[in-house]
């Protein structure tokens, strides 16, 4: 897992955007299930740097539809 830097974001295509942020999602529940059902996850700090990520993405994807169009 590396972690997603904003300039490389606006870089990709909307296509690649969604498709990363799925990727994200799914790997999300995941780590979420082994932590919840008491296993230790590999990397401890994972959850909170995929949840970062998907941050991002979805700031590239508000910003690319318009400051004002989602209010």
């Amino acid at each position: 897992m590396s972690i997603l830097k904003y300039r490389d974001l606006v870089k990709m295509r909307d296509e690649e955007l969604d498709d990363e942020l799925s990727r994200l999602e799914s790997e999300l529940i995941q780590e979420r299930s082994i932590s919840a059902s008491g296993g230790a996850p590999t990397n401890p700090s994972s959850i909170g740097q995929i949840k970062k990520d998907i941050a991002r993405i979805k700031t590239v994807q508000r910003e690319r539809r318009g400051v004002n169009a989602g209010l």
